[in-house]
């Protein structure tokens, strides 16, 4: 390199760390927050709310048939339509039919939508629930009125739904004798961090990771979890959280309402084990995990010689039979297979609220 070259590098060399600081100091650019409520009743929750959530009816000719809305962000939705009911409740467990709605001018309208769509896309014109390809999307229309779905099928079958509100089974269950309470929502002495919310008697993540103070191997624990509402947010953006068995094997927390239901989703165990059905309710909604935890067992060298086995009812609905986790997952506390750990209930950025928590050590 000459010595014309060499200081006319520098001077380019020097701009560029002169920009590179200035950046640092100044600060990037922040990558935009979608917007976030913790709280049904709070009075700036949108409109959509209210048209989000699951309807259950049926067709002209008697056939049952359900449907859960997904709420997109700034008036659209994703209608999915479920032949036989709702999931766990009737629905065949195969057909999934997906078509696209808008709220304009008070009325709330679906129609068949043509043109290219992918898994979780991120405007709602690309967006499908369905990860199918190409996904199902038949001429049906229909409208919403108050809590009431009514519209024609492609076959030009018409029908009317209902708007219900689905309460787990399990909500509510007290602990039996024996039982250690983790939280009824009088303080957060079981835990490391957490927020106790005085006025609603809930347990906060406030976005960030918390760990129960004592130590569990093999248990069954009961838990009750809302998550919060993000319409403009997509897949693992949309209150993304974890349900830590002994810090070590993660049943995911997410909104996954109307999905297909993976590992990575509501009830799935992280890149192990996807749920035998979705149950995750709309978001808001209280929903619960009963769980059935033996943890994996070791020799005396701390290798392991039987994997962690999970049995998991997500909202009373049995998701996961006895399934073996192959592994620790993402996040674990870096400790042998076959300790005892911590429950946790991973932050993740989201703001997850919990209650009636409680386990019984076996």
């Amino acid at each position: 390199m000459n010595e014309r070259k060499r200081q006319w590098a520098t001077v380019v060399l020097g701009l560029g760390m002169t920009v590179a600081l200035a950046g640092s100091l100044l600060g990037a650019p922040k990558k935009k927050e979608t917007p976030v409520w913790t709280d049904a009743g709070d009075t700036t929750v949108p409109a959509c709310f209210t048209v989000q959530g699951e309807y259950l009816g049926q067709t002209a000719n008697g056939a049952k048939l359900g449907c859960q809305v997904i709420s997109l962000g700034n008036g659209a939705f994703q209608a999915v339509f479920l032949p036989g009911g709702l999931p766990g409740e009737g629905w065949d467990g195969k057909t999934k039919l997906a078509v696209d709605g808008r709220t304009e001018g008070g009325a709330t309208a679906f129609a068949p939508t043509k043109g290219p769509k992918k898994y979780l896309g991120g405007s709602p014109q690309e967006f499908s629930a369905l990860d199918t390809n190409p996904p199902a999307q038949p001429d049906y229309t229909a409208a919403i009125t108050g809590d009431t779905m009514a519209g024609k099928t492609d076959a030009g079958v018409s029908f009317e739904l209902k708007k219900v509100l689905r309460e787990s089974l399990t909500l509510g269950a007290k602990p039996p004798a024996g039982a250690i309470v983790l939280f009824d929502g009088t303080n957060t002495d079981a835990w490391n961090g957490g927020r106790l919310d005085e006025q609603k008697k809930v347990l906060c993540t406030d976005g960030k990771d918390i760990r129960t103070k004592q130590k569990f191997s093999d248990y069954t624990m009961h838990v009750e979890f809302t998550l919060p509402y993000r319409p403009e947010a997509r897949g693992q953006g949309r209150g993304n959280s974890g349900f830590y068995q002994v810090d070590m094997y993660e049943v995911q927390v997410l909104d996954s309402f109307g999905l297909a239901g993976k590992n990575n989703e509501c009830g799935g165990i992280y890149k192990n084990a996807d749920p035998k059905v979705n149950m995750c309710y709309p978001p808001l909604t209280w929903q619960t995990y009963d769980i059935e935890f033996r943890n994996a067992r070791a020799d005396e060298n701390g290798q392991r010689t039987e994997e962690a086995t999970v049995t998991l009812r997500h909202n009373g609905v049995v998701i996961h039979d006895a399934v073996q986790v192959n592994g620790p997952t993402g996040g674990n506390r870096k400790e042998p297979e076959g300790t005892p750990g911590p429950i946790k209930f991973q932050g993740h950025g989201n703001p997850l609220q919990y209650r009636n928590v409680w386990i019984v050590e076996k």
